[in-house]
């Protein structure tokens, strides 16, 4: 695990599902005295939503600097409503890569912005999988049964500093390239200027000495193209007795895959708690095909059936932790900009781990390897028809998985 720069003295705290984080997150921007960045994927104006917003608008009227980041596709519209209270409050906000009349047909168009980060007056982040959306609600399915499960972490020390540099260094390369598209060239130069020297100058500081070592790892399509994926293989590459991983959209390449069996074989406990709910036929069906080597190998599928599993979570040894924006799926480790913290700390990673001992033992169906081998044809063909689509989808992009 040595690609990963921990850094001590960290004080953490796991939010589980909106009910802890959404009040968690507009508590900090209600304090806030300088300035708020928010990125997210979705951000929904439902009863949740409407409460962040309305924290950020406040915010912004009492002279925060606050910077919104929403991704296109998971926010395909922000209401009028809404536009217009921010632009007359001040806050700055900005879609990532609009789809336009092509839409998704075009390849560029697949990389996202997933990650779910924010952070406030340089004292307090967050990081995690949930999105600005009601847990009881989805933007396809509407009213929801059983609250989506799901996770963020609340940090402050030293690496509250790499967010905002993250952060802010993002905002910079979005000014710029909206400054290049009005051929406002200056001011495209200065703004990547800007970022730059963000990035090179801000510096974390000294923390804790009594805190917990931790490190904020990216997926992005320049210098981190595989870190996440990279903590995750050194982690199992270590795990002497316990791995449990709960991850929403699952269908990891060769290496990862490789990883999970070969701990297994040695003796680990490898248990996935994934999705077991039908919500996109891609993501269902085509991480179907990898499960009969999984389950050979020893490792243990237990499927999250109440409901929607969106975690991101990982637990290795009751000591490493992870929690964040990243599946384990093409999309997310060679596509999308994704966020995760990773965490040496026992206490942290108990409570995460008796967390999801807890939705397995309530909301987790097993799945043996001879019931998975006899699934009707029918769906072991939809099953490889996915699987086929989405190696034909990384063809398209050029990637190899």
């Amino acid at each position: 695990m040595t690609d990963v720069p921990y850094t001590p003295g960290h004080h953490l705290a796991l939010l589980q599902g909106g009910t802890e984080y959404f009040p968690a997150l507009i508590a900090a921007i209600d304090a806030s005295t300088q300035e708020v960045r928010l990125e997210t994927y979705i951000f929904n104006f439902d009863t949740q939503g409407e409460g962040v917003a309305q924290a950020l608008m406040q915010a912004a009227q009492r002279g925060v600097q606050v910077m919104v980041v929403v991704d296109g596709v998971g926010t395909p519209e922000v209401p009028l409503a809404w536009r217009q209270r921010w632009n007359s409050a001040g806050v700055h906000w900005h879609r990532f890569k609009p789809l336009g009349r092509l839409g998704l047909l075009i390849p560029g168009r697949w990389r996202r912005l997933h990650r779910k980060l924010a952070v406030v007056d340089g004292r307090v982040a967050f990081c995690g999988g949930i999105n600005v959306l009601d847990d009881w609600y989805d933007p396809y399915y509407g009213k929801l049964e059983s609250p989506r499960f799901d996770f963020a972490v609340q940090v402050q020390g030293p690496l509250v500093a790499d967010v905002h540099r993250t952060m802010r260094q993002f905002w910079g390369r979005l000014q710029a390239t909206r400054q290049l598209e009005r051929l406002q060239w200056a001011q495209a130069k200065a703004s990547l200027v800007r970022a730059t020297q963000a990035t090179r100058t801000e510096s974390a500081g000294p923390g804790d000495v009594a805190g917990s070592p931790a490190a904020l790892v990216l997926r992005d399509n320049v210098r981190n193209r595989a870190r996440i994926e990279r903590a995750y293989r050194k982690a199992l590459g270590a795990a002497q007795h316990e791995v449990i991983i709960a991850n929403a959209y699952f269908l990891p390449g060769g290496k990862l895959r490789r990883a999970l069996m070969h701990a297994a074989r040695r003796g680990v406990r490898v248990c996935l708690l994934l999705n077991g709910e039908y919500e996109y036929f891609m993501q269902y069906h085509g991480a179907r095909p990898v499960y009969g080597a999984l389950l050979e190998a020893g490792v243990e599928i237990h499927e999250y059936s109440t409901g929607f599993l969106h975690a991101k979570v990982a637990v290795v040894d009751g000591q490493w932790a992870t929690v964040g924006s990243s599946n384990l799926d093409p999309l997310s480790l060679l596509l999308a900009r994704e966020a995760n913290v990773v965490v040496q700390d026992a206490a942290f990673a108990t409570q995460l781990r008796q967390s999801l001992l807890q939705a397995i033992a309530q909301h987790g169906r097993k799945l043996e390897g001879a019931t998975h081998a006899r699934r009707p044809l029918g769906q072991r063909a939809l099953d490889w028809l996915a699987y086929g689509l989405m190696r034909l989808t990384l063809m398209l992009t050029g990637r190899r998985y």
